[in-house]
């Protein structure tokens, strides 16, 4: 092999690494999510490939909403949104729809990486109208739920934190993920380690987050999220991961 087939094999080796992802396209997560004693709800987080405007990205998308015994005590239909850039880990476009109870809020971002601007729309309700504004952008920001991905591709380290830049909610924040410590729980995958994480927003989070949110990943590459523990508007929530399509683990 000749010294530029060599560097050939090397750069398409680097190429590989750099583009390698610990999701699959098609993963698909659902979550029950636990209020008490309650089986309340159910949470589905979806990652698929497709295209936006041309350019090859993940559609990353979280919906949530409450079983139908439930929806007269307190009703919810969320739908979260981001397109992610599969080439730079960029998102093009943040959209976050919620309705929780009488709580209401439609909020949209499309991100201009090269200008670093980003336009931010927040839906008035009583107006039946969006007021849009122009912001700037800090290079290499992501959007509330791509950041949750992002994360899923950094190496964590129990007592090390990462940190991720995040605009969103017309607002830019920099945002530090805590690596708490290392747990072993009951999962679908069975007995597994876990890292438990903690994102110290200074907003709210995908739902309207009132409290603290841990977050176990299965420590692996694949960094799987198996369960959620949060306090939000409504109350406290626990989700566990209750099924998993085209993930990397076995499910027993």
């Amino acid at each position: 092999m000749t010294n530029k087939m060599i560097l050939v094999m090397i750069l398409l080796l680097i190429g590989i690494g750099l583009t390698a992802t610990p999701f699959r396209d098609g993963e698909k997560l659902v979550f029950t999510v636990r209020y008490g004693v309650v089986n309340a709800a159910e949470a589905t987080i979806e990652t698929n490939g497709t295209s936006f405007q041309g350019v090859p990205v993940w559609h990353l998308k979280i919906s949530a909403r409450t079983q139908p015994f439930f929806d007269p005590f307190f009703k919810i239909r969320d739908r979260v949104e981001s397109w992610w850039r599969k080439d730079n880990l960029l998102p093009l476009k943040f959209s976050k729809n919620l309705q929780e109870g009488n709580y209401r809020q439609y909020r949209i971002h499309t991100y201009n990486h090269r200008a670093n601007t980003t336009t931010y729309q927040k839906y008035a309700f009583r107006q039946e109208t969006f007021i849009t504004e122009e912001m700037p952008l800090v290079a290499g920001s992501q959007d509330i739920l791509s950041a949750f991905f992002w994360v899923r591709h950094q190496s964590l380290t129990p007592g090390r934190s990462v940190f991720v830049h995040i605009t969103a909610d017309g607002r830019s924040m920099r945002t530090e993920v805590k690596v708490h410590r290392r747990e072993t729980i009951d999962t679908i995958f069975g007995r597994k380690q876990c890292l438990v994480i903690e994102p110290k927003l200074a907003g709210e989070a995908v739902f309207k987050q009132s409290g603290r949110i841990l977050i176990w990943l299965t420590d692996d590459e694949y960094k799987i999220p198996v369960k959620l523990d949060s306090a939000v508007s409504f109350g406290s929530f626990v989700a566990t991961l209750s099924s998993a399509q085209n993930v990397g683990l076995r499910i027993p």
